[in-house]
């Protein structure tokens, strides 16, 4: 009966979250009700107690690999990738969730067929202890690339990893989920294989991403984040050409913004303000964001 159902992948690249998230991640992955899976772990060199901890994992889906030094981080997403034998692939973070039946309701989505793209749903954004944030149904089934695009510019649909299937023989030809800078990995690649390869949207909310309020140090990380979302309004450009025009009105005022609020994380003052007018700068000196954005970090 298993066989009759496509194989599906989790792969969850960890680093020295043993004693925080990584723990949870997992259980999510083994709750699954879908009955086709394997799930792959790939330690980045852990110094923590990783290691202990998937030794005491004793399930025959689950596959355990630890790096002999730490490769990186986008290159341990790529070496998930090359392990994974399943028809679908997801990259679930290692501090991120699923809910128990998200495979299986991706799965029925898209009807058991292994030739799209993508299969996504919507996705709820917590605290690092748990608490919601935020709830963001899918708001673009059966829609067209160009307004993926812009429900992604309203705020309809979010292009989170951990919502995501990707079709694993798509994801290998596009070169997997390297990016120029890496800053918009998951954006390009999300968007890549939905504009070449074809979609399925569900509207519930299946996936959990956990949002870390870190500190934004230097300049020279806004400056990533600027060029990476001039890249990635190239990339929507060439896949929409037809409506490039429209994709750059609506989406660099976007974009700008999410860079700001990158800007607004960096706690030095003086460095901040140079990283607003970094921004400022990049984007033509447009978009500035007003007081109330600032002060309260919404952008």
């Amino acid at each position: 009966m298993t066989e009759s159902y496509p194989l599906v992948t989790i792969a969850i690249p960890t680093y020295n979250r043993a004693n925080e998230f990584l723990r949870n991640s997992i259980q999510a992955a083994l709750s699954q009700t879908y009955p086709n899976l394997e799930i792959i772990v790939s330690d980045n060199h852990s110094s923590d107690n990783t290691k202990e901890l998937m030794e005491g994992i004793v399930d025959p889906r689950v596959r355990y690999y630890r790096q002999p030094e730490n490769i990186g981080y986008m290159n341990n997403y790529d070496f998930c990738l090359a392990q994974a034998r399943g028809e679908y692939f997801q990259l679930l973070p290692d501090d991120d969730l699923i809910d128990s039946d998200f495979i299986d309701v991706c799965m029925k989505g898209g009807n058991y067929r292994t030739d799209i793209g993508i299969i996504r749903t919507g996705a709820r954004v917590i605290k690092n202890n748990g608490e919601v944030i935020g709830v963001y149904p899918n708001g673009t089934a059966g829609l067209p690339t160009l307004e993926l695009f812009l429900g992604w510019f309203a705020g309809k649909t979010g292009p989170y990893m951990c919502s995501t299937l990707y079709n694993t023989r798509r994801l290998r030809e596009i070169g997997g989920f390297m990016h120029k800078h890496n800053m918009f990995h998951d954006v390009s690649t999300t968007f890549k294989l939905s504009a070449l390869f074809g979609r399925v949207d569900i509207e519930e909310v299946k996936a959990s991403f956990r949002k870390h309020y870190g500190d934004v140090t230097f300049n020279e990380t806004v400056k990533i984040w600027c060029k990476d979302s001039l890249m990635l309004m190239d990339l929507m450009c060439d896949l929409v050409p037809e409506n490039k025009e429209l994709i750059r009105e609506k989406g660099t005022p976007f974009l700008a913004y999410i860079c700001y609020n990158r800007a607004s994380a960096v706690q030095s003052t003086v460095k901040r303000l140079f990283a607003f007018f970094t921004v400022f700068r990049v984007f033509g000196f447009k978009y500035f964001p007003s007081k109330h954005q600032l002060k309260n970090k919404i952008l």
